[in-house]
């Protein structure tokens, strides 16, 4: 028998305009922010304002860059689904696909920063049914990723982040 996994979700408030979603949708990829972002997650333990922010869980998922082979921080609104988490490459409702998919496409062994701790993960692309199912949850709780949908005409990619499993599994 398998067992349905349990999703943690808290939904906003209230719904917002298409406007203030496009706005969060740019400060959230502002440059700037999402390079201090990372560094107050640290400093702060992932608590107060960078913890949890418009409803949603604040991870800092730490990748590798497919072509520069350098270290990476990036800031994103997670769902946690189980064990699992999952992101979504919304880049804001922006044409171009947000780089760290790229990446974690490539190199799919990564970490994620959740509070005050670091855990191994491996990332894939939701598909099908799970696909459906994460969008839907990820759009109840956050809704200005239908607002970023609906401003681009790429399919967002959902990212499904899970513990390693096998042998390699107890290095985590």
């Amino acid at each position: 028998m398998v067992r349905a996994r349990r999703v943690t979700l808290r939904r906003m408030a209230k719904r917002h305009s298409v406007a203030y979603y496009r706005f969060i949708g740019i400060v959230g990829t502002n440059r700037i922010l999402t390079r201090l972002h990372p560094i107050a997650y640290r400093l702060l333990g992932g608590r107060w304002f960078v913890g949890r922010s418009f409803g949603m869980l604040n991870v800092v998922l730490v990748e590798t860059g497919r072509r520069t082979g350098q270290r990476r921080e990036i800031p994103l609104f997670a769902l946690e689904d189980g064990d699992r988490l999952v992101v979504i490459g919304s880049n804001g409702g922006g044409d171009r696909e947000p780089a760290w998919v790229a990446n974690v496409r490539a190199l799919p062994e990564v970490q994620v920063r959740v509070g005050s701790k670091l855990r191994q993960v491996v990332a894939r692309e939701a598909e099908g049914d799970e696909r459906l199912r994460l969008w839907r949850l990820a759009v109840a709780a956050f809704r200005g990723f239908a607002v970023y949908q609906r401003r681009t005409s790429r399919r967002i990619p959902v990212i499904v982040l899970e513990p390693p499993v096998g042998p390699d599994a107890s290095k985590a």
